[in-house]
C-alpha cells in the first residue's frame, strides 16, 4: 500500500481494496455482522458468513449480492453454543489461510429463566465467548498462514459497566440476564486483549483487537430486507435518539476498520468517534478493567479448562 493512501484520512464509504483476501465473520446473518460482512464484501474480499441458520444466511447473501456487485458471499454452518461442532466445521472451510475473523456472533436473552448450551454452559457466556475461544483454537493455522491475520472480536458498550465474577462465570449463583449478557461481553472483551499480549510474546504475525459498535439500534438502521425491515414509523420515532446513537449499518464501521486498516495495531480497541456510541471509527483507551492481565490470566485458564482446549490455542 502506497504512503500516500496510508495517510489518507480513513473514510468508511471508501475503503481499500481487500481483492485476494478472505474474512470469516461470525453471526454475519442479522445485525452488525450483516452489515460487517456487506461493508467487507465491497472491497472485493471473499467474506464467509458463519451462522447456525442455512435460511438467514441465505437471506443475508441475497440481500449483499444485491447491493454489492460481483460479491463474493458464502455461508458457513458454524453453532458456537455446540463447542464439539467447531473443528469439523472450520475442517470445511476448506482454506490454506484465512485473513481475518470477526467475532460478531452473540446470544442477548432478557428474560428467565438461566438456559443452557448442549455442553452444559449458561448459554450467553457459552457462546459468546467460548463458542469464539474454541474456535480460536481450530481457526489458529489459518491465520497463522496469512501474511498478517487478525482476529477481531467485537465486544459491547454493556460491558464498560460490568466486571467479572471469576467465582461465579457461568452465572449459577446469580442469573440476572442483562448482566449476564454485559459480562459475556465483558469476557470476550478481556479474551481479545489477553490474546493479543500471548500472540506478541509467541512472536506470531497474527494481531488481536477488539471493536464495539456503539449504541445501534434497529430502529435507526436501513432496511436490508427481508434480513431487516425499518417501517417509516419507526425511523420517525427513534429520530431523537440519533443524536446520540445510530444505526447497525454505522456501528460496524468500527469493526471494518479493525480489520481492512494497515495502521491498526494489535491490543487496541476501536470504536465510534462521538461519546464511544456514534460517528466514525477512531481508536479508545482500554478501560483498565479489560486490560487487567491477571484478571484476564485467571478467565482464561477457567476457559480453557471448561472448553477443554490446548491452552496455548494453537499459537506457539
Amino acid at each position: 500500500m502506497s504512503s500516500a493512501s496510508q495517510s489518507r484520512p480513513w473514510d468508511v464509504h471508501r475503503l481499500p481494496s481487500a481483492e485476494g483476501m478472505t474474512f470469516l465473520v461470525t453471526g454475519g446473518n442479522a445485525g452488525i455482522g450483516y452489515f460487517a460482512a456487506e461493508q467487507l464484501a465491497a472491497t472485493g474480499a471473499v467474506v464467509v458468513l458463519g451462522s447456525r441458520d442455512a435460511a438467514k444466511a441465505s437471506a443475508a447473501i441475497t440481500s449483499i449480492r444485491s447491493r454489492v456487485c460481483g460479491a463474493h458471499v458464502q455461508h458457513l454452518q458454524l453453532d458456537l453454543a455446540d463447542l464439539s461442532s467447531l473443528k469439523t466445521a472450520v475442517d470445511r472451510l476448506d482454506l490454506d489461510q484465512l485473513d481475518a475473523v470477526v467475532h460478531n456472533a452473540g446470544v442477548a436473552l432478557d428474560d428467565l429463566p438461566r438456559r443452557e448450551t448442549k455442553d452444559g454452559h449458561e448459554l450467553m457466556f457459552g457462546t459468546n465467548h467460548l463458542g469464539h475461544f474454541v474456535l480460536t483454537q481450530w481457526l489458529a493455522p489459518l491465520l497463522s498462514a496469512a501474511p498478517a491475520g487478525r482476529i477481531v472480536t467485537v465486544g459491547s458498550f454493556a460491558a464498560r459497566s460490568e466486571r467479572l465474577d471469576l467465582g461465579d462465570l457461568q452465572s449459577t449463583q446469580d442469573y440476572r440476564p442483562k448482566r449476564t449478557y454485559g459480562r459475556s461481553k465483558l469476557a470476550q472483551m478481556c479474551f481479545g486483549f489477553e490474546l493479543d499480549r500471548r500472540l506478541r510474546a509467541a512472536g506470531s504475525t497474527v494481531l488481536s483487537v477488539v471493536a464495539h459498535p456503539g449504541g445501534a439500534l434497529d430502529s435507526l438502521t436501513p432496511s436490508r430486507p427481508p434480513v431487516h425491515v425499518t417501517s417509516p414509523g419507526e425511523r420517525l420515532r427513534a429520530l431523537p435518539t440519533g443524536l446520540l446513537v445510530q444505526g447497525k449499518d454505522a456501528g460496524a464501521w468500527p469493526v471494518v476498520r479493525a480489520v481492512l486498516d494497515p495502521e491498526v495495531q494489535g491490543g487496541q480497541l476501536w470504536g465510534p468517534r462521538i461519546f464511544g456510541l456514534r460517528g466514525t471509527p477512531r481508536r479508545e483507551p482500554v478501560p483498565s478493567h479489560m486490560a487487567d492481565p491477571a484478571v484476564a490470566a485467571r478467565l482464561w485458564a477457567a476457559s480453557a479448562e471448561l472448553a477443554g482446549t490446548d491452552p496455548h490455542l494453537g499459537f506457539r
